[in-house]
């Protein structure tokens, strides 16, 4: 009998695909080529996808969780959303914890794949205080929190899926590898791989300016710092203005087709930057998601 793949198998294995016009005049001069990696094209619809799924099965690997059992997480939504994806798919309840200000779209994404949403007042602390209480809820056994900031299964999923696939993508030609930084996953995992396979790729990070509330992107306070986050790995840092990656994902759309998130967006400034400064590099950057899940928030609302 002919057997077929599972939602499960269709995670990762995403497009790499050229801009071929926002790196402009200056970037094109200087033999430079910027790649978007569409990690909007997973099942759930985002770069999440591959450590919300790596964490399951770790954990059901390690004994920690069975099929039946209650799971709990503090996110800011796209981890919560390929979560609740992924625990469907695997039979777990899942409680998610994410800030009340995030948009109607991923709070209904959530709720859609049966997840149960706490939402917890931004203005008390934000993501912060939403990692707290999902901490409390595990020490009240209301389930077990699989912990995106400090579980390794996080960084994983990038070492062994994203990292590789960029690679292969680009023949080994890769030069800059530009992510935003919320968890820091991606660009931990990311950047671990393509430092292994040539120590000269630069790894460059993503983050929000000082009064920057961009949705994926943060700059943790000391105390919340993730667990699986190591400075080394990273080479260069750009600070983003919020009103540059809101701009930037509109003329991604609208130049590009390519309809992304704020923190994609964020992540091509920075890229657009490395682009108009190095020579002859190839330099990609995580699409992180789609930007129909920021409709609501006005983000791609015509401009006066």
């Amino acid at each position: 009998m002919k057997t077929y793949p599972t939602v499960e198998n269709a995670v990762g294995q995403t497009p790499l695909v050229r801009l071929q016009r926002l790196p402009g005049a200056i970037a094109t001069a200087r033999g430079n080529i910027v790649l978007g990696k569409l990690e909007g094209n997973n099942p759930a619809g985002s770069v999440k996808d591959r450590p919300a799924l790596s964490m399951i099965l770790g954990a059901e690997a390690r004994g920690e969780i069975k099929p039946g059992d209650t799971l709990i997480e503090a996110t800011s939504g796209n981890t919560g959303i390929a979560l609740a994806m992924t625990a469907a798919m695997r039979g777990y309840k899942m409680i998610l914890i994410m800030p009340d200000n995030l948009s109607v779209e991923r709070r209904a994404s959530m709720a859609a794949y049966g997840a149960k949403l706490i939402l917890t007042p931004a203005s008390q602390g934000g993501m912060e205080f939403a990692r707290d209480l999902a901490g409390k809820m595990q020490a009240e056994g209301q389930g077990k929190v699989l912990d995106q900031f400090s579980n390794p299964d996080n960084p994983l999923a990038h070492f062994k899926t994203t990292g590789p696939e960029l690679w292969d993508q680009t023949a080994g030609q890769i030069t800059h590898f530009v992510s935003a930084m919320g968890t820091t996953g991606t660009i931990m995992g990311v950047g671990r791989y393509l430092k292994l396979k040539n120590p000269d790729i630069k790894i460059v990070g993503a983050q929000p300016a000082e009064g920057s509330q961009i949705a994926g992107i943060r700059k943790w306070p000391e105390a919340y710092l993730p667990a699986i986050y190591d400075p080394s790995l990273v080479d260069q840092f750009e600070l983003i203005e919020q009103k540059d990656a809101e701009a930037m994902a509109r003329r991604l759309a609208a130049e590009e087709g390519i309809c992304a998130g704020v923190s994609a967006a964020g992540a091509l400034v920075a890229a657009l930057r490395v682009a108009h400064q190095a020579q002859n590099a190839t330099i990609a950057f995580i699409v992180c998601d789609r930007g129909d899940r920021y409709l609501s928030t006005g983000l791609f609302d015509e401009q006066a």
